[in-house]
């Protein structure tokens, strides 16, 4: 739920069933020992029994699934499970690039010189290994293009626009304990994870007066990934 902002009045939730939506929420405990064999693909299992769970529950066939964050990734995983259809596309480019622009947009008003607009993109726009998310990585290579172009438009006004793209992040949903990991690590000279605290040391670099001259950017955080 850290995604999430509760409060009453911010709240999707709230949001949902104010307007008739019957809304069901799937979140995850912290992995332990027991679950050291889990893949990705065991959460996309999991969330197609959630799914079914859903149409016995409210005996709705339609259901819509959204994933925040790394609930995304989980998303195109369920995807590759089943037949991919134009809702699946329009899902993946609403969250990832529509998303984006209309951030940026509802932005760009309150900004002023050395003002930064920093996105969270994937290395996975420059490298796809291992079961392909076609669809997922073609969003996020999409927003390299959508950063340089920032850059050229508001350049003249001394406002940044730089991207991070992190490759295998040690988070719950790609432990660096997991199924892949070591096969994750030989891809990468420094052999290793990221923590989250070096996506973060980016983006504080990014947004600080040091990179006061860097836009157009694409800081890829991957271990040397794309060496």
């Amino acid at each position: 739920y850290y995604f999430l902002d509760l409060r009453p009045g911010r709240s999707f939730i709230e949001h949902a069933v104010g307007r008739g939506m019957q809304t069901f929420l799937l979140s995850w405990r912290n992995p332990s020992a027991d679950q050291s064999d889990w893949s990705i693909d065991t959460y996309a299992e999991r969330i197609l029994s959630a799914v079914e769970a859903v149409r016995e529950t409210t005996g709705s066939h339609d259901v819509n699934v959204i994933g925040f964050c790394a609930g995304g990734i989980l998303n195109t995983a369920v995807l590759n499970h089943l037949d991919f259809d134009h809702a699946d596309i329009d899902a993946l480019l609403a969250v990832n690039v529509r998303g984006p622009i209309l951030a940026t947009q509802a932005a760009i008003p309150h900004l002023k010189a050395g003002g930064r607009i920093i996105t969270i993109g994937s290395a996975g726009a420059d490298r796809i290994v291992g079961s392909a998310g076609t669809v997922y990585y073609m969003t996020k290579s999409a927003l390299q293009s959508f950063t340089r172009g920032l850059a050229q438009e508001l350049g003249p006004k001394d406002i940044t626009a730089n991207l991070v793209q992190p490759g295998s992040t040690d988070t719950e949903m790609n432990p660096a304990n997991g199924e892949s990991a070591e096969f994750q690590r030989s891809l990468t000279p420094l052999g290793r994870f990221a923590a989250p605290a070096d996506i973060s040391a980016a983006v504080t670099f990014l947004a600080s007066p040091a990179a006061r001259h860097v836009t157009g950017t694409i800081l890829t955080v991957d271990g040397g990934l794309l060496t």
